[in-house]
């Protein structure tokens, strides 16, 4: 996934400025494909000069709101329907697995007691937001819930891991 992608997905849904799409970001793509204000408002001009959106109103301090264009939507379905997900990705967390028998035993042990935490603490993170996500019956709120599912499970995955493999270490 690209954040053009994201932004595209987000104003197929309707027209918003910057700090719109930001603020949906923040409570929803942010645990999926995070993204900083910058980076936002740099793919916002890049998708307007590719003609992928279009500034359909400006209005005071330079706010601008945006729409996805006929082009942009035929992107998105590209996108969409033709390129497949990467399932392949760099992981430091299983790379630094393998080398945890360089460490003494109560090291590695620390290290999957951590794995665990981190795991908890996104899980906790994730059932903060799903009263948000459950309560709107946009495309937006309905696929989310799909998504927040799919973190919710993957995060009870990883500490179920965690745990386990820090009994594993003698």
């Amino acid at each position: 996934m690209s954040l053009r992608h994201a932004v595209l997905g987000l104003l197929a849904e309707g027209s918003a400025s910057g700090y719109d799409l930001m603020k949906v970001f923040d409570i929803s793509l942010a645990n999926v494909w995070p993204a900083t204000q910058s980076q936002l408002y740099g793919e916002l001009g890049k998708l307007a000069d590719a003609g992928l959106i279009t500034v359909t109103a400006e209005g005071a301090r330079g706010r601008k709101e945006y729409a996805i264009t006929e082009a942009g939507r035929a992107e998105l379905h590209h996108w969409m329907t033709e390129v497949e997900p990467s399932h392949a990705g760099r992981s430091d967390l299983l790379l630094r697995v393998f080398f945890l028998g360089g460490l003494d035993p109560e090291e590695a042990r620390a290290y999957f007691r951590r794995q665990a935490e981190l795991a908890r603490a996104n899980h906790e993170s994730l059932e903060r937001i799903r009263p948000a996500v459950e309560a709107g019956g946009d495309n937006l709120s309905v696929y989310g819930r799909i998504a927040l599912e799919w973190g919710l499970r993957f995060t009870t995955t990883q500490q179920e891991w965690a745990e386990w493999a820090e009994q594993q270490i003698r």
